[in-house]
């Protein structure tokens, strides 16, 4: 009877020992009996597909990235719900980022790659490159140890050398006038600039291009408008041709620039995201002076905004053609694979109530096809073909105009597209990049030429394309085999020779030389000039 007392106390270690000894072999015979794994999956955080996700990874017949399946599984989510609600990769997350903070980390160079060389075509101010004395026209043989002269690297793989240093100095071998040097560049911050011109286009007028809507738009279009208010600006043209959008308080806030009293700019709603207004809250710079916005089928977003506030107010005339027609507002969540989820979690709504979002259930790839089914229907010739989704009239705010929403903003003034643009001869040399090539090329090796031009302006109304250097453009094109050439007609030389001078306002003065050639040719612009003066 002691003895037994004794030992009683360990009958409960030996029974935990025993229950444990049967369930490992009670798993180890399951595992042989093939259904591995099954219970440890039952109500799992994550659910039946985090399971399905973890079954196919362990037990698929071949080796599957699970990457990849998280990836197609997400994606396969939002297909169901709008065209913007997006998944955004580890690896696009930072130039994502980047797009929308208006900066970098890199060394501040555009190039393009010319006969397997990488050509310097541009170094931004005040980045690393400009400070280590990299010039317009270097060409780069090596970065670092590895050559990419010569041996068909693409421009991904030299971005790619480029950004693999770390932040670690970078030394780069360049061509510069047959002579070779190394240069060491530290990269750093830089900026791009949100605005691509700003200057007087005629007396009194001035002219902004904004190519996005990023973290710096309205500090540099603050910048800008100071400026040409100095310069005696009293009427303005804004131009947001082919802007994707961006963040929404920078529409607001330059709308609130041009905007007088307490207007409402938009407001965005949702179904789990209140009612929020967007008012104009202080005096603007230009709240008065004569204005148009210039639009077309690639302004979407915040530029919708921005040009649909000022057409509800009857504040400004919107020229060119219809809007892309975008009014979901997305936020975005960082994920814990370092990816981000840009989620739809409202519409915007300008001040006639309108909503501009054009549909998008017939689904992604109808959405997609949208601007392509605008050009074969012949919108982009002709006003009268535009179809409106949205039948729904809206007034003005202050003249009562009809306005329609449910698929971008109308223009009040339609300028058709340039259809020499889809010219065959045309097409080729566009597609093929040779005008720039030709230009880069041509500059570089006749920079006297072009010394005695001190402005933009200047030489917009002085330099002529001369019939020798057009010449030389065809000669430099047939041997790239543009052979159709040879039988241009004067309306394409005419073309050929605009575009060629715009080139090489770009190469002296970067976009803004650009702009400036451009727009006196630009018949958009030139529409606004005219409907401004009048």
């Amino acid at each position: 009877m002691e003895y037994n007392k004794k030992y009683r106390v360990f009958f409960p270690l030996l029974f935990s020992l025993v229950l444990a000894l049967g369930m490992y072999f009670g798993f180890k015979l399951r595992d042989m009996a093939g259904n591995h794994y099954r219970v440890f999956f039952h109500g799992i955080p994550g659910g039946t597909l985090q399971e399905v996700m973890d079954l196919v990874a362990l037990k698929y017949v071949d080796s599957v990235k699970k990457s990849t399946l998280r990836k197609d599984a997400i994606n396969g989510i939002l297909n169901h719900l709008d065209p913007h609600s997006i998944y955004i990769t580890p690896s696009q997350l930072q130039q994502v980022n980047n797009d929308l903070e208006g900066n970098f980390q890199g060394i501040g160079i555009e190039f393009s790659m010319f006969s397997d060389t990488v050509n310097i075509t541009s170094v931004l101010p005040n980045g690393p490159a400009e400070t280590a004395g990299l010039r317009m026209g270097d060409r780069i043989i090596r970065v670092n140890d590895s050559l990419v002269s010569g041996v068909h690297f693409g421009p991904r793989r030299v971005r790619n050398l480029m950004h693999a240093s770390g932040g670690n100095p970078i030394e780069l071998t360049i061509l510069r006038k047959d002579r070779l040097r190394t240069i060491e560049i530290n990269p750093g911050n830089v900026s791009v600039s949100p605005i691509d011109a700003s200057y007087m286009i005629v007396p009194g007028m001035g002219y902004i291009r904004i190519n996005r809507f990023s973290d710096n738009t309205y500090d540099e279009f603050m910048k800008a408008i100071t400026a040409l208010k100095a310069h005696g600006m009293r009427k303005l043209i804004i131009d947001l041709r082919g802007n994707p959008g961006g963040f929404l308080d920078a529409a607001t806030h330059i709308a609130d620039e041009l905007l007088d009293d307490h207007k409402l700019i938009v407001y965005t709603q949702g179904k789990d995201f209140p009612r929020t207004n967007y008012y104009c809250t202080k005096p603007g710079l230009f709240e008065k002076g004569k204005l148009a916005i210039l639009v077309d089928e690639g302004s979407a977003s915040a530029s919708e905004i921005l040009a649909g506030a000022i057409q509800d107010w009857d504040r400004g005339l919107i020229i060119g053609r219809r809007t892309f027609g975008k009014g979901l507002v997305q936020e975005q969540y960082p994920l814990e694979d370092g990816g981000a989820l840009r989620l739809t979690v409202a519409r915007y709504y300008i001040p006639s109530g309108r909503c501009i979002q054009k549909p998008y259930n017939h689904g992604f790839a109808a959405y997609d096809e949208d601007i392509i089914n605008r050009f074969n229907h012949g919108e982009f010739l002709n006003a009268d073909s535009i179809r409106i989704n949205d039948t729904t009239r809206y007034r003005t705010l202050v003249k009562g105009r009809i306005v329609y929403g449910g698929g971008g903003i109308t223009p009040d003034i339609f300028v058709p597209f340039d259809t020499t643009r889809v010219d065959r001869l045309m097409s080729d040399i566009y597609s093929r990049s040779i005008l720039e090539d030709f230009t880069y090329h041509y500059f570089n090796r006749h920079p006297s030429i072009f010394s005695e031009f001190t402005s933009p302006g200047n030489f917009s109304r002085h330099f002529e394309i001369s019939p020798g250097l057009m010449q030389d453009f065809t000669r430099f094109a047939i041997a790239d085999s543009i052979t159709a050439i040879r039988s241009m007609n004067k309306k394409e030389s005419a073309i050929i020779g605009d575009r060629m001078k715009s080139f090489f306002a770009r190469d002296i003065w970067r976009n803004e030389g650009y702009f400036v050639v451009a727009n006196s040719y630009d018949p958009v612009v030139q529409r606004a000039i005219h409907a401004l003066g009048d």
